[in-house]
């Protein structure tokens, strides 16, 4: 088990998924982001099923960056209640995961370059 994680929202346009994705690297909260659609939603909100077109954004992150992630996420989302869901990497390559790693920023400094 690595410390990455691949954490996903998702929007409903593609600027605002893509303004999203471009503040989370800028602040070094995540080394990618990818943003990914148009796909179609289908779910239940305020008693009724909704079907939407989103865009979804996937970024690389860390378990330490993980809070920061969902707070920015939390700020710049539009949605009243956004998902927010992270998934472990289990295993990836050892180039990619210390290049995923060297791309984040320190917590304890600024958060934008």
């Amino acid at each position: 088990m690595t410390e990455a994680l691949q954490v996903i929202t998702t929007m409903g346009n593609k600027e605002d998924a893509v303004t999203l994705a471009l503040e989370l690297v800028r602040r070094r909260l995540v080394a990618c982001a990818q943003v990914a659609g148009p796909i179609t939603s289908t779910y239940y909100w305020n008693h009724n099923i909704e079907i939407n077109e989103e865009w979804m954004c996937i970024v690389k992150t860390e378990r330490s960056h993980y809070a920061a992630v969902e707070s920015a996420i939390r700020e710049l989302h539009t949605y009243e209640m956004p998902e927010i869901l992270a998934f472990a990497v289990v295993d990836g390559s050892r180039g990619y995961l210390d290049w995923l790693h060297g791309q984040l920023g320190d917590l304890s400094g600024p958060k934008t370059v």
